[in-house]
């Protein structure tokens, strides 16, 4: 069945993208992975990665082009298969001169993701109105969860209003909207989960009838959803005491930041109770940070509002005598996106890409007298782990097999060399990117590294802080770790495990013992792209820089 291909939201600033250049051309069979094309947003000119597998049926638009996020770009599907309605009735004649062999295919109009109610696709309507789909905020987001709804059904929204909160497998990030006019329609419940491209809300015209929008699927449960302060203060009535009233503000909702709202779980913190310093009177971190803790009877039932946990099932006998289970002796806890991309990612790399493993022990010696002498000077602290990512870039540059990507059908040997630095936070790991690590200093590359930790820690990081990594680097030996094996982070050919760094009895050639400093890499490599002996240079060249780590300043 052909499927749309969008214009991905690949920066929180972007909303509109430009065609550099297009890496295949309509006839072409493409996979999963393949680069579809080159495109330049407000940060960077960036590959475009297909999501999809079959031919490429239609390009819609034109090399140098400007497209708005989430416009029809191009179609996919299987070959000769009729595609014209996805495209709502407007593919012209033209597009009938898009041959297998076009190199560059004559663009059409495209469509956004909020399509109007009275386009020629045969709706008919003439109050015009748009469907919102959920966007693709992240290069591996597949659903979002809806965690707040800002506006409500009846509500005049403007283009840039946000009208929700929505949480993704990297970030907790607001929705905008790119309409004018009434928010008719919500189809996404507060909690909810929802693929992306799928239609979470309806902007028109007042009294517009958007059920022909919807397909004639409006069921009873979305008619439910017309007063979306149900949804929003579905945590605030939990909480609620007779001596214990909620402020709202005059839309009837409780305006917070999602870093706030996390916060104040964690710390037992009525938000209720606060004063929000940010704009309109929103509730921001640091008024969480000076919040008054709630009583322990409103911190638990608002923690039970996030946590489900089992009750207890009516006892049965068992010929063993074994106590039941009490709903006392575990607690299940909501799975969230984040996780569950790890979940996804980790096992389709596990179980798809051929590890194999090798590690070396490298004498730690000269770089912690190096690294003394540097942070008596150094206006950043620099840490065992930048000298790592130092080491592995130049190493990388040098041993550029290593520094590659498998594609299906062909290896990518990558001439940047961006290293992603795996960052532990509550939900999961999250991997922000030091971009052309080979040219920076160690301490610039330990001023970014901090700075990528506390925002991930804060939940600020955003898709362009995450992407486009070449090799990564996992290091454990802060928690006591002396040596491990990591999973490859895909489309990434090999990750480099780091452990921590101990002291240990080394021998000099005349039999006398010496104290000594070593540290355990281990480099996880697919196996497709990366051989043993090309693995195993890679670390000598790195053992060579950690051991003498002068030569790294030069």
């Amino acid at each position: 069945m052909a499927e749309v291909i969008r214009m991905p939201k690949m920066s929180d600033t972007m909303s509109e993208g430009t065609i550099a250049r297009w890496s295949k051309k309509v006839g072409d069979v493409i996979k999963s992975g393949d680069i579809l094309a080159e495109v330049e947003t407000d940060k960077a000119t960036m590959d475009m990665e297909s999501y999809q597998e079959g031919t490429l049926l239609y390009i819609g638009v034109q090399e140098g082009e400007a497209v708005a996020v989430d416009a029809i770009m191009a179609i996919v599907g299987t070959s000769g298969e009729d595609y014209q309605a996805l495209l709502g009735g407007q593919l012209s004649v033209v597009s009938h001169q898009l041959s297998v062999n076009s190199e560059k295919p004559i663009a059409q109009e495209p469509l956004t993701t909020q399509t109007p109610l009275n386009s020629p696709s045969g709706l008919g309507a003439s109050v015009k109105a748009t469907a919102i789909t959920m966007p693709k905020m992240s290069d591996t987001m597949t659903e979002g969860t809806l965690v707040s709804w800002l506006k409500k059904v009846g509500d005049v929204v403007k283009s840039g209003d946000i009208i929700a909160e929505v949480e993704t497998d990297k970030a907790t990030m607001e929705l905008e909207n790119y309409e004018d006019g009434t928010l008719l329609y919500i189809g996404v419940e507060v909690g909810q989960a929802v693929p992306v491209d799928a239609i979470i809300a309806i902007v028109g015209e007042a009294g517009a009838d958007y059920k022909a929008l919807l397909g004639g699927q409006l069921s009873v449960a979305s008619e439910q959803l017309s007063d979306v302060n149900n949804q929003s203060t579905l945590v605030s009535e939990a909480v609620t005491s007779p001596n214990h009233s909620i402020t709202q503000n005059s839309d009837g909702r409780l305006k917070a930041s999602p870093l706030a709202k996390v916060l104040a779980k964690e710390k037992g913190i009525d938000l209720a109770t606060l004063t929000g310093s940010g704009e309109g009177g929103r509730i921001v971190k640091k008024d969480v940070d000076g919040g008054v803790v709630a009583s322990p009877q409103v911190a638990f039932i608002a923690q039970k509002a996030e946590v489900k946990i089992e009750q207890p099932k009516a006892a049965q006998s068992v010929s063993n005598s074994a106590a039941p289970i009490s709903a006392t002796d575990y607690t299940e806890i909501p799975v969230s996106q984040m996780r569950k991309t790890i979940a996804r990612r980790l096992s389709e790399s596990l179980f798809t890409a051929p590890h194999f493993y090798l590690t070396m022990e490298i004498t730690m010696d000269k770089a912690a007298e190096l690294r003394t002498t540097l942070n008596a000077v150094a206006t950043t602290k620099i840490s065992f782990n930048d000298f790592v990512v130092k080491a592995s870039a130049l190493a990388l540059k040098q041993h550029p097999a290593v520094n590659s990507s498998w594609l299906g059908d062909k290896i990518r040997i990558n001439h940047v060399i961006n290293i992603g630095v795996a960052v532990a936070v509550e939900d999961g790991l999250l991997v922000p990117v030091v971009r052309n690590a080979d040219q920076k200093t160690l301490s610039v590359i330990g001023a970014e590294v901090k700075d990528y930790a506390a925002k991930a820690k804060d939940k600020k990081l955003q898709p362009k802080d995450w992407e486009g990594n070449t090799f990564s680097i996992s290091n454990l030996g802060m928690f006591g770790i002396d040596e491990f094996t990591a999973i490859i982070n895909s489309p990434d050919a090999c990750i480099l495990a780091v452990g921590g760094i101990k002291q240990t009895a080394a021998f000099r050639e005349d039999g006398s013992v010496y104290p000594t400093s070593v540290m355990k890499v281990t480099l996880s490599c697919d196996h497709r792209a990366v051989d043993g002996a090309a693995g195993a240079a890679f670390l000598q060249t790195l053992k060579k820089y950690l051991e003498n780590p002068l030569t790294m300043l030069i």
